[in-house]
């Protein structure tokens, strides 16, 4: 992987920069000490590492905006940060880009019941929300796995889902406003406490942007009401391929759980005894699905469940007898990722999504992969949406094992299109999965795309190195026509 060499002029000018930026930022705001900026190295992507230029912490939405103004006139790059948790690299800094944490603002502005909503800062987690609205019998729906540290920021940078979504929606669907800084240091309000916004859906195009179209500081979320009866069913088969192809009839039966997981032989095993959830060991995959709404309702689709399973050879079935046992069952899919970090040293988490009917086939092809690279792989699902999350397990320390590791995640991606599929359900495209657009998108597409991000961010400063393969300079896209579906692309290097 390449990202853009340093920019020696901004280098050169660092400790102007810091005592800048200090002016606006007092106090322990802005972080320039090598030691004390390791902590920001990298995020969830361990693999890639990156010391930035400086790291600024800033406290208000006017210092936000002042920070990006003053970056913006002095051709200074900028890399957002929420809680780090990014799986794709999306927040790796860069050496000659000042990284902006969000962590300060991490306050809940207003819980406004009546309007069915609340008004969070950015650095606020995930289920933090939820426990807030907890007591009034609400909650907010999204929930990744990572729910207890990821920030609802980088929920809305990445589109963040969750168990939940195949029912309630991604961030995109449960977010009604956003306060955002662009790069010149405007700030703006898009959205409110409004279920849709006449016009241009910007807010949709800020949802997902992965930080290369400004900084969001304030969020206006969706609450729901805790349903009245939430029950889980608990389903294991003799093989990967008999697991997916129930997933497959659950949904072409109409039947809409409120979350439907699915995990093989490995990640059943880790879980279970990280957990002790109660997940059966002699089983190759495992479905969990819950069922919500009103009880009777409840109760006639667990029925419907329950024999779609056996008709696909279900060895084991059993439904949560209480709230207790629920949450267990999904503790242990929630615990999924830190409990196969106890079985291998490292492991990469891939972020795929296909059709769910091409569900046994991938499963089936990822096993011939896995033989290809000689790397071991546990499979995790959001399988209702087709969300796949397969972690290569490898060993860093180990000659060629990381290389083998990426190609093998490459090739799953690729495989995710080839299907009819695309490169992220959630995670984003960051670092990881930037050398393979090509493969989803067009030359054309993507100079699209960047005319986008043209129009937000001219001088690309914005977490530059990110999404694209290929940068493209706002006057030359301006200049370019499209010709048989194709573009006549300048040279422009590679990062």
């Amino acid at each position: 992987m390449r990202m853009p060499e340093p920019d020696a002029a901004v280098m050169g000018r660092r400790e102007s920069i810091v005592a800048h930026l200090r002016r606006i930022v007092p106090g322990e705001g802005v972080i320039s000490s090598i030691d004390e900026m390791r902590a920001y190295d990298c995020d969830g992507l361990s693999a890639y590492r990156q010391l930035p230029l400086i790291v600024v912490l800033p406290s208000t939405t006017e210092q936000v905006a002042r920070v990006l103004a003053y970056c913006h006139k002095n051709g200074v790059k900028v890399v957002p940060r929420g809680a780090g948790t990014s799986l794709s690299g999306g927040s790796l800094p860069l050496a000659d880009a000042v990284t902006i944490g969000l962590g300060k603002f991490n306050r809940i502005l207003e819980v406004d019941l009546p309007n069915r909503c609340a008004v969070v800062q950015p650095g606020v987690t995930n289920l933090a929300i939820s426990n807030a609205v907890a007591v009034d019998g609400f909650y907010y729906a999204p929930d990744p796995s990572s729910q207890i540290a990821c920030s609802i920021g980088g929920n809305v940078a990445e589109n963040s889902g969750g168990v939940h979504c195949l029912k309630y929606g991604l961030t995109t669907n449960n977010v009604l406003g956003v306060e955002f800084v662009t790069i010149e240091g405007e700030i703006l309000r898009l959205g409110g406490k409004h279920l849709d916004s006449g016009g241009l859906d910007l807010l949709g195009i800020i949802t997902g942007s992965e930080g290369l179209l400004g900084i969001v500081t304030e969020v206006t979320v969706r609450l729901l009401r805790r349903p009245e009866t939430a029950k889980a069913v608990l389903m294991g088969f003799p093989s990967n391929e008999d697991g997916g192809d129930c997933v497959a009839a659950i949904i072409a039966a109409g039947i809409i759980p409120a979350g439907l997981e699915m995990m093989d032989k490995d990640a059943i095993a880790a879980a279970e005894d990280f957990v002790h959830a109660g997940y059966p060991l002699d089983v190759e995959a495992l479905l969990i699905c819950e069922l919500d709404g009103p009880e009777v309702e409840v109760d006639h689709l667990i029925d419907q469940v329950a024999a779609i399973a056996r008709d696909h050879k279900a060895s084991t079935l059993r439904v949560s007898t209480s709230e207790e046992e629920r949450m267990r069952f999904w503790a242990g899919r929630k615990a999924a990722f830190p409990a196969v970090g106890r079985i291998s040293p490292d492991y990469m988490c891939m972020d795929g999504t296909i059709p769910r009917a091409r569900l046994p086939e991938v499963l089936a092809r990822m096993r011939e992969m896995s033989v290809k690279h000689g790397l071991r792989v546990a499979n995790v699902f959001h399988a209702g949406d087709g969300n796949l999350h397969p972690l290569i397990l490898f060993d860093a320390n180990k000659d060629t094992e990381l290389e083998r590791a990426e190609a093998f995640g490459a090739d799953i991606l690729i495989l995710c299109v080839e299907v009819g599929g695309v490169l992220t359900g959630e995670h984003g495209v960051g670092v990881e999965k930037r050398d393979l657009m090509p493969t989803m998108f067009t030359e054309s597409d993507m100079a699209h795309q960047q005319r986008l991000k043209c129009a937000f961010d001219d001088g690309h400063l914005l977490n530059p190195g990110k999404v694209f393969p290929t940068l493209h300079r706002c006057a030359e896209l301006g200049k370019l026509h499209v010709t048989g579906g194709r573009l006549p692309f300048p040279d422009i290097p590679r990062f």
